[in-house]
């Protein structure tokens, strides 16, 4: 009765629009009060911000935040894209193709999928829209190519669920690598489908066919989009982290000295570029670690009352097969992506499942995968799908018909969810190849 009472209270306060943070400490500090004392709860706050703020490891947020933040600013994701877009100039729709290979370069540089869809909507929907793609086609490829940066490393939300649950951040971003590839491949094959079924979403002519038609806009961007700036960033930071040189947390302060650097000798670094970086990268970084404030809080409220323990014991005098347990899991996952923000729902649920995963005997790294694979679902799903309403708000077209063009994709990632469950290996083989 008391668990339920604690997850009502946040519900309610979820929905009077209180911030989620917010709502994870008021919820879980009041619910405490029911089965502990004063004097606990305060020792309890005490320590969560003490923890929390001295984490070594929670220093890996801001840092991956501010390296994609300082890519963005010297526009530096803005070449990428062009330089994606010129190397499959001979294919038709080579432009969506582009952003989804921009979109995993810009992944391998960064951890923020919101900033990775906010550069690539800004540097390829315009071209997109002049050259005759179908809008909605356009935002749903943006939107989708953006999730790459949750689960090919380096990535935030791997980094909280390593927080969360004290599995080795540098063995998720290991197991992240394969099923990420694979995932861009799922993509692209998308894209390739929904061009065969309806060739109307993209232009009739390739940018090969353009040029030689005279067409000069095309041959201006011939001329534009370095790709070697990101490259040596990205080999800069994969080096390090995967020849155990610096830890995840030294990886994004490097990337983050790395981008500023890179931005500085190419000259597209303004000062209210360099601002404006800082403070965004100060807003996502709070909104982060006060969700986790609250969240721990509102765990120890749950853990005080064994629902854990009890969660277990049901599941065992079930009699129900692991496997059944898991794939109920992933669809409250998916379900929760529709309505939640994703990092609201790790820091809130990941301490339940992780347990009970871990007590069913699977593995805890290859869980973290598939958790962040819900949370890519989770990004392009309505009603929330934070990654279509970045790209629409920042594109002008209504957020449903980018919802009705990433609807072939989340078909696409269910598929892959599947085979991720199906076989693990993939997502195991580096970290355990690597050790």
């Amino acid at each position: 009765m008391t668990i339920a009472l604690g997850v009502l209270l946040l519900i309610a306060m979820l929905m009077l629009g209180v911030p989620v943070g917010f709502a994870l400490g008021i919820a879980g500090a009041i619910s405490f009060l029911m089965v502990g004392s004063v004097t606990a709860l305060t020792g309890l706050m005490q320590g969560v911000v003490h923890h929390t703020t001295a984490s070594f490891v929670l220093l890996t947020i801001p840092m991956f935040v501010l390296m994609s933040e300082f890519l963005n600013a010297g526009g530096i994701a803005h070449d990428l894209m062009l330089a994606c877009d010129r190397l499959l100039r001979n294919v038709r729709g080579g432009l969506a193709v582009a952003c989804v290979l921009a979109g995993a370069v810009l992944a391998a540089a960064s951890g923020s999928s919101t900033a990775s869809v906010a550069t690539m909507v800004r540097s390829a929907f315009p071209t997109m829209k002049a050259l005759g793609y179908h809008q909605g086609f356009s935002i749903g490829t943006i939107s989708i190519a953006g999730t790459l940066a949750i689960m090919i490393p380096p990535s935030i939300a791997m980094v909280v669920y390593g927080i969360i649950t004290e599995e080795s951040i540098g063995r998720l971003f290991m197991a992240g690598f394969i099923p990420g590839i694979l995932t861009a491949i799922g993509y692209i094959i998308t894209i390739w489908y929904c061009v065969w079924r309806n060739p109307t979403l993209v232009p009739s002519q390739t940018a090969d066919e353009r040029l030689r038609a005279g067409d000069q806009d095309t041959a201006k961007l011939e001329q534009r989009g370095r790709v070697w700036p990101v490259g040596i960033l990205i080999l800069m930071v994969l080096g390090c982290l995967y020849s155990g040189v610096a830890t995840p947390t030294e990886v994004g302060a490097l990337g983050a000295i790395g981008a500023l650097i890179i931005s500085l000798l190419m000259r597209r670094m303004s000062w209210n570029g360099f601002v404006a970086a800082l403070g965004n990268t100060a807003r996502t970084t709070a909104m982060i670690v006060t969700i986790i404030f609250g969240a721990i809080i509102f765990g120890y409220f749950m853990a005080f009352t064994q629902a854990t323990n009890t969660a277990l014991d049901w599941i065992s005098r079930s009699g129900l097969p692991p496997i059944a347990v898991l794939a109920g899991i992933m669809v409250f996952y998916i379900l929760l992506g529709m309505i939640m923000d994703q990092f609201a729902i790790l820091v809130l649920t990941v301490p339940i499942t992780y347990a009970l995963i871990k007590g069913l005997g699977y593995d805890g790294i290859w869980y973290g995968i598939l958790i962040v694979k819900t949370a890519e679902i989770g990004l392009v799903t309505p009603p929330v799908g934070l990654n279509v309403f970045i790209a629409s708000a920042a594109s002008g077209v209504q957020p449903g018909e980018g919802f009705r063009g990433v609807a072939p994709f989340v078909v696409t990632e269910i598929i892959i969810l599947i085979i991720l469950i199906a076989f693990p290996q993939i997502s195991l083989f580096l970290p355990n190849w690597l050790g």
